[in-house]
């Protein structure tokens, strides 16, 4: 019995030390850029663009397609695609489209591509409505603690999307 349970051990041993790069590589994955987990394009195939020119954001085309942080970007025109090209940190979501409101309450939860904020010059996303209603009363607090533990949760000295500021017209 006692050669039963060490065998049992041994395989269990192997498999978590097989299973644990591959599980690492994954989560490491997930927390860098939130991603639609059936397409694997980034903010569910909207064009990042159209958060900053349009009333609503627009669904990009495959035909307009961009690999930025090893992630395929969509857009729907081959202009917004060269504005993206030009300035990708300018213009795609703060914190790798994760909810700005769960990393502000020390935790990663996906942004949802529909329930958005642009403050600032920057693309805030959010898990759900409530969520954007709290940012409101506290978005400089909030993104503050957001910054703050952004790193601490993804292990990465990138904050969020850092670069210039998109010039206000």
């Amino acid at each position: 019995m006692r050669e039963f349970g060490a065998v049992v051990f041994l395989l269990g041993l192997v498999l978590v030390v097989w299973i644990a790069p591959v599980l690492a590589a994954t989560t490491r994955l997930q927390r860098d850029m939130v991603v639609d987990p059936l397409t694997g394009v980034a903010l569910g195939g909207f064009d990042p663009i159209t958060y900053f020119t349009d009333s609503e954001p627009v669904a990009g085309r495959t035909d307009f397609e961009i690999i930025w942080k090893d992630v395929p970007w969509y857009f729907s025109s081959e202009g917004n695609m060269e504005v993206f090209r030009r300035a990708p940190e300018v213009y795609a979501p703060q914190f790798g489209a994760h909810g700005v409101m769960g990393l502000a309450r020390g935790f990663l939860s996906d942004g949802n591509p529909l329930i958005y904020k642009v403050l600032d010059n920057r693309l805030y996303l959010f898990y759900s409505f409530s969520n954007r209603a709290a940012f409101e009363l506290v978005d400089k607090t909030a993104r503050l603690e957001a910054l703050r533990n952004w790193t601490r949760l993804t292990g990465t000295g990138v904050a969020a999307s850092e670069g210039p500021s998109r010039p206000t017209n």
